[in-house]
């Protein structure tokens, strides 16, 4: 199974549909239910909710996932004598839920095939597919908005800066960001120093970047100045970036608590400031991405 701790719980949803075909005097059976086996959609329906429960029961690399909502909806479609089989899932979790809503379409129609194929040695199950898949990183209301996006990387660092440590947060921001189809235009170190690192800001938001994000200096040490001298600087501070870059990070390590990550804008740019560490760099960014460039469009104006 893959890995997904590092996933964030998103709101998930799925569409599948199906179709058994058969002769046009099994359809008639059907309408008028004088079938041999009882009522076709009801043992159906039940067995198509049970089907998608086991969904990770039959399917070796699929993750346990709560469903939270899952309907089944049937259409006699006569001109084609057939019958058509649509399922929807909802999810609140870290992986998708589309496996639950073809596993509920392929078991229903196993179930149709199985109560018509005594009166009817012609049946075929075909077209089983997914129709429609929402939520993760993958969505397309989010993914939209980092279309032509750019960045900026500031490394706030004495001992990056004095070449007694190896930049390691801001090459891993690069990289989720170019992950991400954002044009990573520079990485920038200086030292801990507020004038070196408000100076920097102060340029680059003149220069009309998507996003700058800073690195290092958001704990409670003696040098770590990025907080404060970035805070001050903010047009507006947007509390919710932060809070869920703490939250996301909390379930990993109790430490994400003391981190004073920011954010906030000046004109059309977005400031955050992240943790030095790797590992609070590359969760804090996971936890944000790609949504975060939502905020262009509403900087455009365009509302939400």
């Amino acid at each position: 199974m893959n890995d997904i701790t590092g996933k964030r719980t998103t709101l998930r949803y799925a569409e599948a549909e199906g179709f058994v075909y058969c002769q046009k005097e099994t359809i008639e059976r059907i309408k008028s239910n004088t079938l041999p086996k009882g009522d076709l959609f009801e043992v159906a329906k039940a067995a198509a909710l049970l089907g998608a429960k086991k969904t990770s029961d039959i399917i070796p690399h699929c993750h346990p996932v709560p469903i939270d909502f899952f309907s089944i909806q049937f259409e006699i479609i006569e001109d084609k004598n057939a019958i058509r089989i649509t399922t929807q899932a909802k999810s609140i979790g870290k992986t998708g839920i589309e496996m639950e809503a073809l596993t509920g379409v392929t078991v229903a129609t196993l179930v149709i095939y199985d109560l018509l194929k005594p009166i009817d040695k012609s049946l075929e199950i075909s077209n089983v597919r997914l129709l429609e898949k929402k939520g993760g990183k993958t969505d397309k209301q989010i993914t939209k908005f980092v279309e032509g996006s750019n960045a900026k990387i500031l490394v706030c660092s004495d001992s990056c800066f004095s070449g007694n440590k190896e930049d390691g947060s801001g090459k891993i921001i690069a990289e989720l960001l170019n992950n991400e189809g954002v044009q990573v235009l520079e990485i920038k170190i200086v030292p801990d120093e507020p004038k070196e690192i408000e100076q920097t800001i102060s340029t680059w938001t003149k220069e009309k970047i998507d996003l700058i994000i800073t690195t290092g200096g958001t704990g409670l040490g003696p040098r770590d100045n990025t907080t404060d001298t970035i805070k001050p600087m903010f047009d507006k501070e947007i509390p919710g970036i932060a809070e869920v870059m703490r939250s996301f990070g909390q379930d990993r390590t109790p430490f994400a608590m003391l981190s004073r990550s920011v954010a906030g804008s000046i004109g059309k740019t977005v400031i955050i400031a992240v943790p030095g560490s790797s590992n609070g760099a590359r969760e804090s960014l996971t936890a944000i991405l790609p949504a975060v460039f939502h905020a262009k469009k509403m900087m455009r104006g365009e509302g939400h």
